[in-house]
């Protein structure tokens, strides 16, 4: 915990700093959600196809979703997703003339998590 996983398109591969953007995330999800640093990981998820609206050319889609243990107030998940939408914001340099879409949400996890490190 926590346990965040973003998807993002393959075309921003290497426009995206993921390692910086993790970094900076993992240190927000410790300050506003207590979280531990060490118990914060990363998953990022390359997406071979996007498409947005009527058309669906021209667009960047990024989504990261946060999964956290119950406990946290409505207003510090809500402080957590627009922190979320900021850092992707500083880390992707779009390509010009296309959209980006970036959407955020924290769930919380279900009772039956568990997790094994070695």
């Amino acid at each position: 915990m926590p346990q965040i996983t973003v998807d993002h398109p393959v075309s921003l591969t290497g426009a995206f700093d993921r390692t910086g953007f993790a970094l900076a995330l993992h240190a927000v999800v410790v300050d506003l959600a207590n979280a531990r640093i060490e118990a914060c990981k990363t998953r990022f998820r390359p997406t071979e196809d996007n498409v947005v609206g009527g058309d669906g050319e021209g667009h960047d889609i990024v989504h990261v979703g946060l999964a956290l243990l119950p406990g946290r107030s409505e207003e510090t998940k809500a402080r957590l997703t627009e922190a979320v939408l900021e850092l992707v914001r500083a880390h992707v340099r779009p390509a010009p003339g296309r959209g980006l879409h970036v959407s955020a949400e924290v769930r919380e996890l279900d009772a039956s998590y568990r997790k094994s490190e070695e």
